[in-house]
Order: structure tokens, then sequence, then C-alpha cells
């Protein structure tokens, strides 16, 4: 994979991938303001699933997990601008306000539709990338005024952003069952649900009644099955949509259990 990236500073980057597919599980431990422009990029969360193009821009928030996918569209590369809106940053920029925030089950990806003043500021990031000496200070002002400018468009962003709660000891398995999909190292999981990694394999075992990864396995094959069933989708989307890293690896495993490969499957269907 070729893969380039400029920075104005580490929180502020310009992202481009130059290959035809890209595909990660991620957990994003800052907010990200991400804008497009080119390519498209799919992302899988436990609520759904979205897809971006150019022009558009989202916010994700920090502390979730979600499946990227990117791909090159119309010959171009793909490519985006990336604002991380730190925990620190964002202490320092809401110590000045009297900011309340409401309390939220899920965060969702917040979509913003190609706003023109979030644009025109994001845009304006592009000659700054090809700059060796930049004004001082200019990075932490473009980010003042990306976060003042989503303040004043999205009546709800404080509740993301200016809350600083670190994840506490939540339900194991509605957790897992809306998760699972994820492929996340088990400490991972353990910090999302407020748990030490001993402590999350204990009360794992305590739930489920087995081991994690037997679990985890089990959950994605089952998964994998329905969407061939029932949503008629192809192995190669749904190898990595159900948490799998490679088709081979994934059509082993759905044979092993299931006793056919997935092609066998499609092809009775």
């Amino acid at each position: 994979m070729e893969y380039q990236a400029k920075y104005i500073t580490e929180d502020i980057k310009l992202s481009c991938y130059q290959d035809k597919f890209f595909k990660s599980d991620i957990m994003f431990e800052q907010h990200m303001l991400i804008w497009f422009i080119s390519g498209e990029t799919k992302i899988v969360r436990s609520e759904g699933s979205y897809m971006f193009k150019k022009g558009d821009i989202f916010l994700i928030p920090r502390n979730q997990l979600a499946t990227i996918i990117n791909y090159p569209k119309d010959g171009l590369a793909h490519k985006t601008v990336v604002m991380h809106l730190t925990t620190e940053w964002l202490r320092n920029f809401y110590a000045g306000l009297e900011v309340k925030p409401a309390t939220t089950d899920v965060q969702r990806i917040r979509h913003y539709a190609g706003h023109p003043l979030l644009e025109s500021c994001l845009s304006s990031l592009i000659p700054y990338f090809e700059m060796n000496d930049l004004p001082k200070g200019i990075a932490q002002l473009k980010l003042t005024e990306a976060v003042t400018i989503l303040r004043s468009i999205d009546p709800g962003i404080d509740s993301v952003l200016a809350n600083f709660e670190e994840p506490g000891k939540i339900d194991l398995a509605d957790y897992m069952e809306k998760n699972f999909m994820f492929n996340m190292p088990l400490e991972k999981f353990g910090y999302l649900t407020g748990r030490s990694l001993t402590t999350f394999k204990r009360d794992f075992r305590k739930t489920f009644s087995t081991t994690p990864q037997r679990w985890l396995t089990k959950k994605r094959l089952d998964l994998a099955h329905y969407q061939f069933v029932e949503k008629k989708k192809k192995p190669i989307d749904v190898c990595y949509e159900v948490g799998f890293e490679n088709l081979s690896h994934f059509s082993y495993a759905f044979k092993k259990q299931f006793g056919y490969a997935p092609t066998e499957l499609l092809i009775g269907g």
C-alpha cells in the first residue's frame, strides 16, 4: 500500500492512499474531523454503515469502533484533510466556556454535507501543506476556527466535544453483541467496557461460558452466513465487514464451521 501524509502539525494532516483498496478496524482515540477531496470511504459501525465521497465533511467521535474501507474513485487517489481534535486541546478550548454537555448513549458519526463554512475552513489548509515555514500559531487558529464553526452549525456538538469522561464499566453482553464484528485486541474491548484485560476475560467467560476468541469467531461467521443467505452479498464484501483480515482466512474458517465454502452457498442459493 502506498500511503502518503503531509502535516501542518501532528493534529492536522493531508492523507493520501494510492492503492485501490485499504481496510482497517480502528478505535478512534481522538475525535476526527474529515473533509473528502477525492475517493470514497465506507465506514461500518455497530448502528449501521456510512458511505462518504468527494465534498463530504464528517466528524467521527472518539472511543468508537469502526471498520474503515477506503476506495479510490474516477482514477484519483483517496485523499482527505483530517483534523484530530484531542482531549487536551478541547479541554483548553472549553476551559473558558460555561458548557454542561448532555450525555448521549450512542456517539454517532456526524455528517455536515459539504457545509460552506466548514469547507472553506478545511480547504484553506491546502496551501500550508506545501510550506516549510508556517506562520506561527496557524494550526491553533485553524483548529479554533473549525470547532467554532461546528458549535455554530451543530447544536449538539458540545455533548460530544466537551465530554471528557473515559469509558466506565458497562454491560458486557450488550456491548459485545453490538460490536463483535470489529477485529480489535481484547485489551481494547476491555478498555471500552471499563475493564482491565484480566477482568474482561473473567467477566466474558462468566457471561458467555466460552473464551472471547471462540465466541467472536462463531459470531462473525454466523453473521457472514446471514449476509450470504438473506442479503446476497459477495464474499469479498462480507469478509471485511464481519471482522476478518483476508479472504483466504475467512473462507477457511467459514468452511471449517459450516462444512462448505461461501461460494458453494451462493451457488446453491
